[in-house]
């Protein structure tokens, strides 16, 4: 039986879960898998089967806390680091797929100096585009592009993994790019023909690469019988859903704003995943919901809605969109990284980033006219069932194993 471990930042949400069922479909096909991820409160909460914790929580917090103050991320959890590798070497893994390895969690030019002499074949999904950058999973809303010939000078020094004193991201750009190009025997998967894209102009470009679109489980996201118009009096409007597990100015939350003072009366605006902060920025005709019990609430919440707007300003393959699909409901998006991807024109429709006007007009144009029909929106969601599309890479792990 071949062994495969995967690691990941956290065993939850989004990435969490996507490791999680590509570790229960190789299962299924005889791999023996193991998923990794950093020591938190939150991973303790949800314990899995053939889980390796990576360090503890003390000495994650401190890796954080020193990484803040010296700007040099993902270099510390030394003991972590090394204790993860013993097991390991335990283990003797035939693969190792790599998710998500920012966050602090391990030492990269520690492990990374352990991948490149195992020798051991590494599959890395791009789940955004930190691993080519100096520090930022993202750099649209900044206009940067100093990560394809090394980062320096870094416009986001104080958002998303803030560094309070120290611009290093020109040391830690040299440091990925000889760490990860070590690599002999890598093969890189974007979910999306975007980041697929920014892959390919980066120090990663003579790797080969695969695109896998991210998928959801179509038997718990689809339409669903519910009570959500009733219990929050819309009877008689049109409801406007957006969703996201941490509202900022990259998921547009000030678009949801600008929307409520434009749309007429019988458009109501419903946003899930906000907290009190995000409370504090939303006008009262905006219904707030910070966080839903379980997923069947949050699925007769899609299925309540009349259209999804994704107004994100950063993104590699949204899977919002998807579930919004796989519950009937049609998108409305900007024309941002890999968003666009998961619809076509019979199930959604792109506005040009930031342009508020047009996507308060795109609103009430689809909504009004019923552009969009359910059972198109379902047969575009198939696209990206998880059993079809978390089989690619159990394919992708045949064809590395066996060659």
């Amino acid at each position: 039986m071949k062994t495969i471990v995967e690691i990941n930042s956290t065993n939850y949400a989004s990435t969490g879960n996507i490791m999680l069922n590509i570790a229960a479909e190789a299962r299924k096909k005889g791999y023996r898998v193991y998923t990794s991820c950093k020591a938190s409160k939150e991973s303790f909460k949800h314990p899995h089967n053939d889980e390796l914790i990576i360090g503890n929580r003390y000495e994650r917090v401190l890796s954080a806390i020193l990484a803040t103050y010296t700007g040099l991320r993902d270099h510390f959890n030394w003991f972590g680091t090394l204790s993860f590798i013993r097991k390991l070497n335990q283990i003797r893994p035939d693969l190792i797929h790599l998710h998500v390895m920012h966050d602090d969690f391990i030492n990269t030019k520690m492990f990374f100096r352990y991948l490149s002499r195992s020798g051991i074949p590494i599959v890395w999904t791009f789940h955004d585009c930190c691993a080519m950058t100096g520090k930022c999973p993202y750099f649209d809303i900044a206009g940067c592009q100093k990560w394809i010939g090394g980062c320096h000078d870094c416009p986001q020094l104080h958002i998303e993994a803030e560094s309070k004193f120290f611009d290093t991201t020109k040391k830690i750009w040299k440091e990925r790019k000889k760490s990860f190009t070590s690599l002999k025997d890598l093969t890189i998967v974007s979910p999306s023909r975007w980041l697929a894209g920014i892959a390919r102009q980066s120090f990663f470009k003579d790797y080969p690469l695969e695109v896998i679109n991210n998928g959801i489980d179509l038997e718990r996201f689809r339409p669903t019988e519910n009570e959500i118009r009733k219990q929050y009096h819309l009877e008689n409007k049109y409801l406007i859903l957006g969703v996201a597990n941490v509202w900022s100015e990259r998921k547009g939350v000030d678009v949801f704003v600008q929307l409520a003072e434009t749309l007429p009366e019988n458009y109501q605006i419903l946003m899930v995943g906000t907290n009190d902060e995000v409370d504090r920025m939303l006008p009262d005709k905006i219904i707030s919901i910070h966080r839903t019990y379980n997923q069947e609430e949050l699925v007769k919440i899609y299925s309540a809605a009349d259209l999804f707007v994704n107004p994100t300003r950063e993104e590699n393959f949204p899977t919002v969109n998807i579930e919004a699909l796989a519950c009937g409901i049609p998108v409305l998006t900007f024309n941002t990284g890999g968003s666009p991807e998961i619809i076509d024109e019979s199930c959604g429709f792109t506005v040009e980033k930031n342009d508020v006007n047009e996507l308060a007009k795109q609103i009430i144009r689809i909504c009004e006219e019923n552009t969009y029909k359910k059972e198109a929106c379902l047969n575009r969601a198939s696209c990206f069932d998880m059993r079809k599309t978390f089989s690619e890479y159990i394919s992708l792990y045949d064809r590395i194993l066996n060659r």
